[in-house]
């Protein structure tokens, strides 16, 4: 029987939560900055050669530096008075890292802390905030899934579905609903020139990043559009449908979910991703980062639904409530799958 935890090791314990707290802040400011990625081509230096390199002020650079160090993410040689970012710490923490950079992950604690307050008054008032008080938020997810769709979406993800690559190769009408600033759209269109590639957002701002990127890469088959997706009105217009982490934020899912079916043609496939997690809250105990899920979802995911008198439905949402809602919509064929690379997501596979 475990023994009874003391009121000293909980203290213990939230005093290494605060700290760890603290220390993603820093770690997303050395992202932002990018002194992680500067001290990770960087032989030990001191301050001042750091903030030269990276173009920074010394003073700031150097009180940030105090702090990853007794966060242990740099070595300090006091004698030398010069500090160093370890290969393996750097291989998790730098944009070489790809999907692995946990730096992305840590960007969004300081934006959900810029709603604190007023998610506090939800919480007396309910009600949620839009999407409009979250002004980054499209920035960010847009750098963090760029990371996930450059190294797997063509050679991992899309593979997850029997003959798709083989599909897309000879032709088809693909549409991603939820697009946001459009990467994946146009990383598909790009590896399949054959097919036609649509993405659909209700953010005129999403969508125009989109458009410039597309034009960019010179794609002529990649085009955006403008629609609410629940009252999205296709019928029997595409091949395949994607949808990756835009499902649980939605105000009425069920509906979403419906509309994509009614867009798919017969033989049509759709390709959702969405968190990792279970229906059932004791089964994400003690899984990494769960703590960080329901802090995302309660002030962001779940408000901005809420926010529409939405569902509300959350991050973690979970596996066993999205097969049931895929099966309502009327998609009786689903398969979920997972990816090495995308630690977050299960993928969705459902047949019409």
């Amino acid at each position: 029987m475990t023994a009874p935890e003391t009121a000293e090791a909980f203290t213990e314990r939230m005093i290494a939560a605060i700290d760890g707290a603290s220390l993603a802040l820093l770690v997303s400011i050395g992202h932002q900055t990018g002194l992680l990625d500067t001290m990770a081509g960087l032989p030990p230096s001191t301050s001042t050669q750091i903030a030269e390199a990276a173009g920074l002020n010394e003073r700031y650079v150097r009180e940030w530096l105090g702090g990853m160090t007794t966060g242990h993410v740099v070595d300090y040689d006091a004698d030398a008075s010069t500090y160093a970012l370890p290969a393996h710490r750097a291989g998790v923490l730098t944009r070489a890292a790809g999907p692995d950079n946990l730096a992305l992950v840590a960007l969004f604690l300081p934006l959900l802390s810029e709603v604190e307050q007023k998610v506090i008054g939800c919480f007396r008032e309910g009600g949620g905030l839009p999407y409009s008080e979250f002004p980054r938020f499209h920035t960010l997810m847009a750098e963090m899934s760029a990371a996930v769709f450059d190294a797997a979406l063509v050679d991992v993800v899309l593979p997850l579905v029997d003959g798709m690559p083989e599909r897309l190769r000879s032709g088809a009408d693909v549409a991603d609903f939820g697009c946001g600033s459009g990467h994946a759209i146009n990383v598909m269109a790009r590896a399949f020139p054959a097919s036609r590639f649509t993405g659909i957002d209700f953010s005129d701002e999403a969508i125009a990043t989109g458009v410039q990127e597309a034009a960019r890469l010179g794609l002529s088959n990649a085009a955006f559009e403008s629609h609410n997706l629940p009252e999205l009105d296709k019928v029997a217009a595409y091949d395949v449908i994607t949808v990756f982490d835009a499902i649980h934020d939605q105000a009425q899912p069920a509906s979403v979910l419906e509309n994509i079916y009614r867009a798919l043609r017969p033989g049509g496939v759709f390709l959702m991703a969405d968190i990792k997690a279970s229906s059932r809250l004791e089964e994400n105990v003690d899984v990494p980062m769960s703590t960080y899920l329901y802090t995302t979802s309660l002030m962001h995911c779940m408000t901005v639904s809420l926010a529409l008198d939405g569902a509300g439905l959350g991050a973690a949402w979970g596996r066993q409530l999205a097969t049931k809602m895929l099966g309502d919509a009327g998609f009786d064929d689903v398969q979920v799958a997972e990816v090495e690379s995308d630690p977050i997501n299960n993928y969705y596979i459902a047949r019409k």
